[in-house]
């Protein structure tokens, strides 16, 4: 394990002495708690350093940054809210202070809905928080960063970036309680196309993951609904999702085991993709 500044088991949002190497990182939004934190833990094991977002649970993200340098590895939290174009750019120099490239982005960061709420009754505070975080943060940041790795591929051709959106099977299944979340990952879903579409012929592979019922901080409020639906036989592989399940595909892809798949949609949602009859 490196020094750590002050003493601290994790450092903060500053630049990098120039005494201390840099390597290619891994950014992940959302990175604290729940699929984030997990994807982090995924992607540490591979040799990059790990820039871990989060917007408001500093301890969390701080408590997955002294996780993984426990294990050798370089990582750094850093706060700022997609939402928000000043934080977007702070996020994307803070990974280029301290790591020099970012390598993998992971675009996990999303909210749901305000309030679970009749699609005929719609709340606007609602669709607007919940698209911004999740389509518009997300889509802003990778157009940002993408201008970052073409350059970084004209001055290297040995750099094989690669861009993963973390999206939901509510992009294709309904869910009228809560229309914004299911819209905003239908969105999210072309985002990427669009991204695999545009950056294909410089080398940067784009896929979407799109996780099914992962027991996290999200899902607890509604355990009860889903354990007996899963019990009634929802989900083939009969069982939650976790964490972990989402993180080890994460791996796989920013270790390039599907070169040539860009613009992959990967479920992992234990067959609930699966028409049945």
């Amino acid at each position: 394990m490196k020094p750590n500044r002050a003493g601290s088991p994790f450092y903060s949002d500053e630049a990098t002495p120039a005494s201390e190497p840099k390597t290619d990182c891994a950014l992940v939004t959302g990175g604290s708690r729940g699929i984030g934190a997990a994807i982090c833990r995924s992607l540490a094991a591979l040799n990059l350093g790990i820039l871990v977002n989060y917007t408001r649970d500093k301890s969390a993200a701080e408590s997955v940054v002294q996780e993984i340098e426990s294990g050798g590895e370089q990582a750094l939290a850093c706060q700022a809210n997609i939402a928000e174009p000043v934080d977007r750019e702070r996020l994307l120099n803070t990974a280029m202070e301290r790591f020099g490239r970012v390598r993998i982005l992971v675009n996990n960061a999303g909210i749901p809905a305000l309030e679970r709420r009749d699609l005929l009754d719609p709340n606007p505070k609602s669709y607007e928080a919940v698209m911004a975080v999740n389509l518009l943060g997300p889509h802003f940041l990778t157009s940002s960063l993408a201008r970052l790795m073409l350059r970084w591929i004209e001055e290297d051709s040995s750099f094989k970036p690669c861009i993963v959106f973390i999206g939901s099977i509510s992009a294709y299944t309904t869910s009228i309680e809560r229309p914004e979340y299911c819209i905003s990952k239908a969105g999210l879903s072309m985002s990427c196309a669009l991204y695999a579409h545009r950056l294909a012929p410089h080398g940067i592979n784009v896929y979407e993951l799109r996780p099914g019922l992962i027991l996290t901080d999200m899902t607890r409020p509604v355990q009860s609904k889903y354990d007996e639906l899963i019990q009634k036989g929802i989900i083939p592989q009969g069982r939650w999702g976790t964490p972990e399940d989402v993180g080890r595909a994460v791996a796989m892809l920013a270790q390039g085991c599907l070169p040539y798949s860009t613009g992959q949609v990967i479920d992992v949602d234990g067959g609930f993709h699966l028409k049945r009859l």
